[in-house]
Formats: structure tokens, C-alpha cells, sequence
């Protein structure tokens, strides 16, 4: 699939808003946005938040991590951000709330990035809102809990970038976050770089491709 370019005035971004609220007509519109890690999924939803206004919110797949403790206890902590590190089929049955469109408002968890930990109810989507962003990388992958996830989405837009630039942006995540330069390079070679390659064979089942190289939320 040939990827749509997104300039870096980000001009593109009206229209693709103006094509997620056309869904919006025949009910609230769920929008999922794919990626590998580091590849600008949460800036380009926050983005598209900001172009949609009032009517938009962004509920991140990210609250969904299990905390430490769990991943501890499951011998987890050492591949956090892989797939089993998720609640997947928490987060299923959240977005099945979230596109049902209840007359009441609905309760996210959100992830603190200060503490890389989960924050539960802290995102609320009223029922005013018309169209719900969720980012994520495994939105597309073939195992029961996460096309359980799939099936509650609208559409599901996979974001890509030039790989040195994403590789670039997690030594920076991970470095800001605490490791140590070779401990983060360590990470993205054995962790990120696992996950990426298992979300880089999901882009084909994407209702859109889009290429993030040349835009940027700043």
C-alpha cells in the first residue's frame, strides 16, 4: 500500500480529520493509529485531536500496560512493551464501551510517562464526543485479544517514519526516562526492536498508510 505523505505543515491533517468525521454520522468513531515504536503515533493523535476540537479525545492503548508489580510477577519486566505485557482484552472491552456510546461518561486509564505506569480513570470521554483516537502498536496483529481489539475500531491508520529518526526518538525516550545511554541502546536493539518487527508485518491489514517523515508536531 502506498503511503500518504504527510508535509511538514501538516496540511493533509483537515482532510483526513474531515474523512474520520464523515464516519461520524452513524455514530461515534472509534480510529485506531498503528505504528512501530518511535514511529510518532501519540504526536500525530494529539495532533488530530487538536484539528477535530471539542467533539475529539485521545485514549491511549498504553494505559493498558501492565504495572511492574504484574510483569514481575510473570517474569515480564524484562520485555515490557511486547504484546503479553498488555491487558488486551481489558482494553478490547473498552473500546466495545467506547463505540456503543453510552449516555454516561466513560472512564479511561491513561500511562504516566514519569513513572512508566498505568493511571487508572484518568481519562474521561463524555457522550458528547463524536470521535475517539487510540494509538498503539498491536492494533492490528493476528492473535485473538488484539483482533478483539480490532473489531471495535473503525479504522485503523498505521504511521510510519525514516527508521534512524524513529530509532533516534526511543534512545531518547528511554535515556529521558532514566537508562543509561548503553543500557537504552541495549533496549531498542532487544525489546523495541523485536516489537517492530512484529508491528512492521501488520502494516498491510492498515485501511491507511501514512508516511510521518517530513512532519512534525513541533
Amino acid at each position: 500500500m502506498d503511503p500518504l505523505r504527510i508535509s511538514a505543515d501538516g496540511a493533509e491533517l483537515d482532510r483526513l480529520v474531515a474523512d474520520a468525521e464523515g464516519g461520524a454520522s452513524s455514530g461515534r468513531v472509534v480510529l485506531g493509529i498503528a505504528g512501530e515504536p518511535g514511529a510518532g503515533k501519540s504526536s500525530f493523535a494529539a495532533a488530530l485531536v487538536a484539528r477535530g476540537g471539542s467533539s475529539w479525545t485521545a485514549v491511549p492503548m498504553d494505559g493498558f500496560h501492565l504495572a511492574d508489580v504484574e510483569l514481575r510477577r510473570q517474569a515480564l519486566l524484562d520485555r515490557k512493551g511486547a504484546p503479553e505485557t498488555f491487558d488486551a482484552w481489558g482494553y478490547a472491552v473498552l473500546l466495545a464501551r467506547l463505540g456503543a456510546r453510552p449516555d454516561h461518561v466513560v472512564y479511561a486509564p491513561g500511562f504516566e510517562r514519569d513513572l512508566e505506569q498505568p493511571l487508572a480513570g484518568a481519562i474521561a470521554i463524555p457522550p458528547t464526543v463524536d470521535v475517539v483516537v487510540t494509538e498503539g502498536n498491536y492494533l492490528l496483529l493476528d492473535r485473538p485479544e488484539w483482533e478483539a481489539c480490532r473489531e471495535h475500531l473503525s479504522e485503523v491508520w498505521f504511521v510510519e517514519t525514516d527508521p534512524l529518526l524513529r530509532l533516534d526518538r526511543l534512545l531518547d525516550r528511554h535515556i529521558a526516562s532514566g537508562k543509561a545511554p548503553d543500557a537504552a541502546r541495549a533496549w531498542v536493539d532487544r525489546v523495541d526492536g523485536t516489537n517492530a518487527a512484529l508491528v512492521r508485518a501488520t502494516r498491510s491489514r492498515a485501511d491507511r498508510v501514512l508516511d510521518l517523515t517530513s512532519w512534525s508536531a513541533t
